[in-house]
C-alpha cells in the first residue's frame, strides 16, 4: 500500500522543507566554525590550533549523530515515523537558537567553548534522528518505481540549507564591518532559526503516517528491540550502509569545508571566493540530487552511485591544482564539478540505504549506518585534510586520502545488492528476516 500522490507529495515537500532547515542550522555552524568561532571562541590560540579546535567541536556533532539515530530510530520503529520528526526539527532548532546567544570566551572564559560544544553535540542528537526520518517517510509514501526519485528529495536539503546558511553569512559579512560581523552580525542567521522552525513544524504537522509502518503496526509485528535486531539479523547490511556513505562524507566536507580552510588559510584569498564557489556548487545541486535519484530508478542504485564514486576520484586530483591558480573562475569550476560527483553519489544513496534494511526495522537500520559512518567521514575529513597539509605541505596527500575513503566507498557497494525491485511492503518481509552472513 502506498499514499496517495497528493500525499506522497506533502510527504517529499515536508521532509524536504525540514531537512533543509535542519542542514541550515547544520551548516551555520559548520561555517562559523571556520569563519567565526576560531577568533571568538578560542582567541588565546594561533589561527591553526584555533581552527583545529573549532573544527573539533564541529566534529562533536558527528560523535553524537548515530546516539540520536539510535533513539530517535528506536522511537521511529515503536512510535511511528511522523512523531519523531516533529521532535527531531524541535530538537536542532532550540539548539541553533541558543548558540546565537552564547557569549564569547572573553565574557565567560573557558565556558564558552565548552557550551559552544554541548549545544553542537545537541544539534547533532536531533540531526541523527532526522535523516532516516525523512528519507524513509518519502520512500514509503510513494510509487515503488520512483522510490529512488522520492527519496532523493530530503538529500535536496544538504545543499538547500548549505544555500541558505553561508549564503545569508556570505550576505552578512559583505554589508557589515569584519568589526561588526564578529561582534553580532554571526548572530543573526542562528536566531533566525528559532523563527524557521515554527514553518517546518507547520508543514509536518500536516502530513500522515507512513503507510508501510501502519501496516506493520496493524500486524503486531513491530520489533520491541529495533537495533538489536538489527545487530543480529542485519550485519551485511549495516557494514555495507556504513561503508558505502564513508567516501561520500570524506569527498563532501573536503570539497565544501577544507576549501575555505585552504583558500583563505593557505591561499591568503578573500573567504568569498570559497563561499561563492561552494554556493554555486550547492545551487546546482538542488537540481542534479533528484536528477541522479530517478536515473537510479532507470539504472539501478549501484551504477549511478559508482559513477560519482569514480568522478570523485579522478576529479579531486585536479581540484587543488585549480584552486592553487588564485582565479575565481577555475575555483568555481573545481567546487561545481566535484560537487556534480558528489550528487550522484548523494541522490542514490538515500533509496539505497533505506531499502537494505526491512520495513520493521529500517529507521533504526538506515540510521545507525549512516550516521556512524558520519564520525569516520565528516567529523574527520576537515581535520585529517588540515594535518595532512600541515605534516606534507602538499595537497597531494590530501587528494590520496579522498580516494583511499571512495575505495572503502566502492567496498560497500560491491557487498551490496541492488535494492532497486526489492519489495519493501511487510507482507513480502519475513517478520522475523534470517541473519545476513557478513561474506
Amino acid at each position: 500500500m502506498a499514499g496517495s500522490a497528493r500525499q506522497t507529495r506533502r510527504v517529499i515537500l515536508a521532509g524536504l522543507i525540514g531537512t533543509s532547515l535542519e542542514w541550515y542550522d547544520f551548516f551555520l555552524y559548520t561555517t562559523a566554525a571556520t569563519l567565526v568561532f576560531p577568533k571568538l571562541f578560542f582567541p588565546s590560540l594561533d589561527p591553526f590550533n584555533a581552527t583545529l579546535a573549532s573544527l573539533t567541536t564541529n566534529a562533536v556533532a558527528f560523535v553524537a549523530r548515530p546516539l540520536g539515530g539510535v533513539v530517535f530510530g528506536h522511537f521511529g520503529d515503536r512510535a511511528g515515523r511522523k512523531t519523531v520528526l516533529v521532535v527531531t526539527l524541535l530538537v536542532m532548532g532550540i539548539a541553533t537558537f541558543l548558540i546565537g546567544v552564547l557569549p564569547g570566551y572573553a565574557s565567560v572564559g573557558i565556558a564558552a567553548p565548552v557550551l559552544l560544544a554541548l549545544l553542537r553535540f545537541v544539534q547533532g542528537l536531533g540531526l541523527g534522528g532526522e535523516w532516516g526520518g525523512a528519507v524513509i517517510m518519502s520512500l514509503e509514501h510513494g510509487d515503488g518505481r520512483r522510490r529512488g526519485f522520492n527519496a532523493s528529495w530530503p538529500q535536496v536539503g544538504v545543499p538547500a540549507g548549505y544555500v541558505l546558511a553561508t549564503g545569508l553569512l556570505t550576505l552578512l559579512s559583505l554589508v557589515q564591518s569584519d568589526a561588526a560581523f564578529l561582534s553580532w552580525g554571526w548572530r543573526v542567521p542562528f536566531l533566525l532559526s528559532g523563527a524557521l522552525v515554527f514553518v517546518g513544524l507547520w508543514v509536518r504537522l500536516r502530513i500522515t503516517e507512513s503507510p508501510l509502518f501502519a501496516e506493520v503496526e496493524q500486524s503486531g509485528a513491530k520489533a520491541r528491540m529495533p537495533l538489536v535486531e538489527v545487530l543480529r539479523t542485519h550485519p551485511r547490511a549495516l557494514l555495507s550502509a556504513f561503508t558505502a556513505r564513508i567516501g561520500v562524507d570524506v569527498a563532501f566536507y573536503t570539497f565544501t569545508v577544507y576549501i575555505i580552510v585552504y583558500l583563505t588559510g593557505s591561499l591568503g584569498l578573500p573567504r568569498s571566493y570559497a563561499l561563492n564557489a561552494v554556493l554555486i556548487g550547492s545551487a546546482l545541486q538542488l537540481a542534479l540530487i533528484p536528477l541522479f535519484g530517478a536515473l537510479s530508478d532507470r539504472l539501478g542504485r549501484r551504477p549511478v552511485y559508482l559513477a560519482g564514486v569514480v568522478g570523485a576520484a579522478v576529479w579531486v586530483f585536479a581540484f587543488f591544482p585549480l584552486l592553487d591558480t588564485r582565479s575565481f573562475p577555475l575555483i568555481a569550476l573545481a567546487a561545481v564539478v566535484a560537487l556534480v560527483t558528489h550528487a550522484a553519489m548523494y541522490g542514490p544513496q538515500a533509496a539505497f540505504i533505506a531499502e537494505l534494511f526491512t520495513t520493521r526495522l529500517r529507521y533504526s537500520g538506515a540510521s545507525m549506518g549512516y550516521q556512524v559512518a558520519g564520525i569516520v567521514g565528516g567529523a574527520l575529513a576537515p581535520i585529517i585534510a588540515l594535518q595532512l597539509f600541515e605534516a606534507y605541505g602538499s595537497t597531494v596527500a590530501v587528494s590520496a586520502y579522498v580516494v583511499a575513503a571512495l575505495a572503502v566507498t566502492a567496498v560497500g557497494l560491491a557487498i551490496a545488492p541492488e535494492t532497486r525491485d526489492m519489495d519493501l511492503a511487510p507482507a513480502a518481509e519475513p517478520a522475523s528476516r534470517p541473519v545476513e552472513p557478513l561474506a
